[in-house]
C-alpha cells in the first residue's frame, strides 16, 4: 500500500549565523523526515538537523554544483511522492536568487503540497553585521539587489548605466568571480572611481572579513587580501559608515571557532555563551549519559532516604536522573524535606535552585577532593551520607571521605558512554583543522574526543579545560592546555576569551 503524498517545505536558513534561522524554519526542520541541503547553510544550522532525518547533500557551493539543479528538483518530487516531510534547506532566502521558483515547478505539476518559509537574506543581514545600513536618509533612498552570477563563463549581463542612474545602494550577490567586471562596468557607466564600496566574506559567521575601499581600487585590494566566496559586494556611500557603525568584529570571540564536547543535553549553555560573544560553537558531544534503568541499589536508597542525613551530587546529570527516578516512583522533591544537600559546583546547585530547592554545601573549589574535605568537616557525629553519582565516579571523593571516617554509601544513578554518533559536519571541520579551540569539561570528554578521532594529530589542538584532572587527560594526548580559573562554564568562557586576546597580541 502506497503512503499518502508527503509535503515539501522550502526553508530559508539565513546567511549562516545559527541565530538567524527563523522560529518557524527551525520548527519545521525538527519535524523533517528528509533534509535536502547545500553547503551555503552554516554548519551550526546543519548540526540542528534531526538525527532521525535522512540527509541529502546536494553540494551546491560557489563553482561546485555536485548535483545539477534538475536532479535536485527530481529529488524533492521523489521524496514528496514517498510520503515524507521534506525540508529543502537553503542558504539565505529561497526566492532571492535561491532558485526556489525552479524547485517548486515539479511539485506543483504533481500536486505535491509545499510551503515556503522565507529566510533572512544575506543582502541585508551581511551588511548589517559589517555596520553598513543598506539604506540611510543621508546617503540614499533606494536599494537594488543584483546577482553577479552567470550561467556561463563571461561578464555578467547587467545594465550598469541604469544602475548608476538610480543612485541607490547596490548589493551584488554571488559576484566575487565577476568583481573586476562589476567595478569596471560601473565606472564605465559614469560612477566615480572614489565611490565607497565594501566586500564582505563569510558574512555573519565568526570568521567574517570586511574590506572597505573605493570602486577604483576594490578589485586589486580584494585580490591582494585573497577574498573568497561566499562574499557579497556593496556599492554606495553607506559603505563609508562601516567604520563608525561596525560591531560584529568587535566582539571578544570574533574570528574564533570552538569545538564544544559536552554531552548533548548540556551543549547549549556553553554554545550560547560562545555565540553571544561572537564566536562559532561547533557542537561535537563526545559523551552521553544514560540513567541506569535496572538499578536495585537506587530503588533501595529511595525507599530508605530517611536513613541518610546528606545527599551528595557531583553532576547535573545525577540531579536530573535522580529526580526523574523519584517521579517514576510517584514521589517528588518533598522526599528531600529535612535532608541536607551537597553539590559539587554551581551548575549542579542550579539544577536544584531551578526547582526551588536550596543546597546546603557547595565547595569553595569545584572538584571532588575539595567537596570531600569540606563535606567531612560538616558531617555530624553519627550522620550518614549518600553519594548519588555516575557509575564510575572519581575515587578522590570516596578516598577523602573514607580517610576522614565519614559513614557513606555510594549509589550509581547513571552511566557515561562515549558518543559514536556525532555530526559529520562537525567532524569534517575538526579533521581539516578549521577551528581554534576545543573546550573540555571533564576527563571523559577528552577521552571521548580522542576515541572519536583516533587519527588526529592532537599536538595541534589547544584544549581549554575545566579543572586540573581534565587538563591532565588533555596533556596525556599532547594537546596544548589552557585551564579555567574556576570549574564553571563562565570561567571556561573567560579562559577562551583571555587566550584569544593573548594570541592576537603575541
Amino acid at each position: 500500500m502506497l503512503k499518502d503524498k508527503g509535503k515539501v517545505w522550502l526553508v530559508g536558513a539565513g546567511p549562516s549565523d545559527a541565530g538567524l534561522i527563523t522560529v518557524k524554519g527551525l520548527k519545521v526542520l525538527n519535524m523533517a523526515d528528509v533534509v535536502v541541503f547545500d553547503r551555503l547553510v552554516g554548519v551550526e544550522i546543519l548540526n540542528m538537523i534531526p538525527k532521525t532525518a535522512k540527509k541529502i547533500d546536494v553540494g551546491k557551493n560557489s563553482g561546485n554544483h555536485s548535483v545539477p539543479q534538475e536532479e535536485i528538483n527530481r529529488i524533492l518530487l521523489r521524496e514528496g511522492l514517498a510520503g515524507n516531510i521534506v525540508v529543502r534547506l537553503k542558504g539565505g532566502d529561497p526566492f532571492l536568487f535561491g532558485r526556489g521558483g525552479e524547485e517548486i515547478v515539479l511539485l506543483a505539476e504533481n500536486d505535491i503540497p509545499y510551503e515556503i518559509i522565507p529566510g533572512i537574506t544575506s543582502a541585508i543581514s551581511v551588511p548589517a553585521y559589517a555596520g553598513i545600513p543598506v539604506t540611510h536618509r543621508d546617503c540614499c533612498s533606494s536599494l537594488h539587489i543584483i546577482t553577479g552570477h552567470t550561467k556561463k563563463a563571461g561578464a555578467p549581463d547587467i545594465d550598469f548605466e541604469a544602475l548608476v542612474k538610480l543612485k541607490g545602494t547596490l548589493v551584488f550577490l554571488m559576484g566575487i568571480s565577476s568583481l573586476t567586471s562589476i567595478c569596471s562596468g560601473l565606472m564605465r557607466a559614469g560612477m566615480p572611481s572614489d565611490m565607497p564600496v565594501a566586500v564582505i566574506e563569510k558574512g555573519t559567521t565568526a570568521r567574517q572579513r570586511k574590506l572597505v575601499s573605493c570602486i577604483g581600487n576594490l578589485a586589486e585590494e580584494a585580490e591582494k587580501n585573497n577574498i573568497q566566496a561566499p562574499a557579497i559586494i556593496i556599492v554606495g556611500t553607506v559603505c563609508s559608515l562601516s567604520k563608525e557603525f561596525e560591531w560584529a568584529e568587535k566582539r571578544p570571540l570574533h574570528g574564533k571557532r570552538v569545538i564544544v564536547t559536552r554531552p548533548e543535553m548540556l551543549c547549549s549553555t556553553l554554545s550560547e555563551k560562545i555565540r553571544s560573544l561572537g564566536g562559532e560553537a561547533i557542537e561535537f558531544p563526545c559523551i552521553r549519559t544514560f540513567p541506569l534503568k535496572i538499578n536495585p541499589a537506587l530503588d533501595g536508597a529511595i525507599a530508605h532516604l530517611r536513613d541518610y542525613n546528606w545527599l551528595v551530587f557531583t553532576s547535573v546529570a545525577g540531579v536530573e536522573f535522580f529526580l526523574e527516578k523519584l517521579k517514576e516512583e510517584g514521589k517528588d522533591i518533598r522526599e528531600l524535606f529535612g535532608l541536607k544537600l551537597a553539590a559539587i559546583g554551581s551548575g549542579t546547585e542550579k539544577a536544584f535552585l531551578q526547582r526551588g530547592v536550596r543546597v546546603d554545601l557547595v565547595p569553595s573549589v569545584y572538584n571532588a577532593r575539595t567537596l570531600g574535605e569540606e563535606l567531612a568537616e560538616r558531617v555530624g557525629q553519627g550522620e550518614k551520607v549518600l553519594l548519588l553519582r555516575a557509575e564510575e565516579g572519581s575515587p578522590e571523593l570516596t578516598e577523602v571521605l573514607s580517610s576522614s571516617g565519614v559513614n557513606y554509601s555510594e549509589v550509581p544513578v547513571y552511566k557515561t558512554v562515549f558518543n559514536s554518533d556525532n555530526s559529520e559536519f562537525s567532524r569534517e571541520i575538526i579533521e581539516k583543522g578549521l577551528f581554534d579551540f576545543a573546550a573540555f569539561t571533564s576527563g571523559s570528554t577528552v577521552k571521548g574526543f580522542v576515541r572519536a578521532l583516533p587519527d588526529l594529530d592532537f599536538s595541534n589542538i589547544t584544549a581549554v579545560c575545566i579543572g586540573e584532572q581534565t587538563a591532565m587527560e588533555a596533556k596525556k594526548q599532547g594537546m596544548k592546555v589552557v585551564v579555567s580559573q574556576k570549574a564553571t562554564i563562565d570561567s571556561l568562557v573567560e579562559a577562551i576569551k583571555g587566550y584569544s586576546f593573548q594570541s592576537v597580541n603575541i
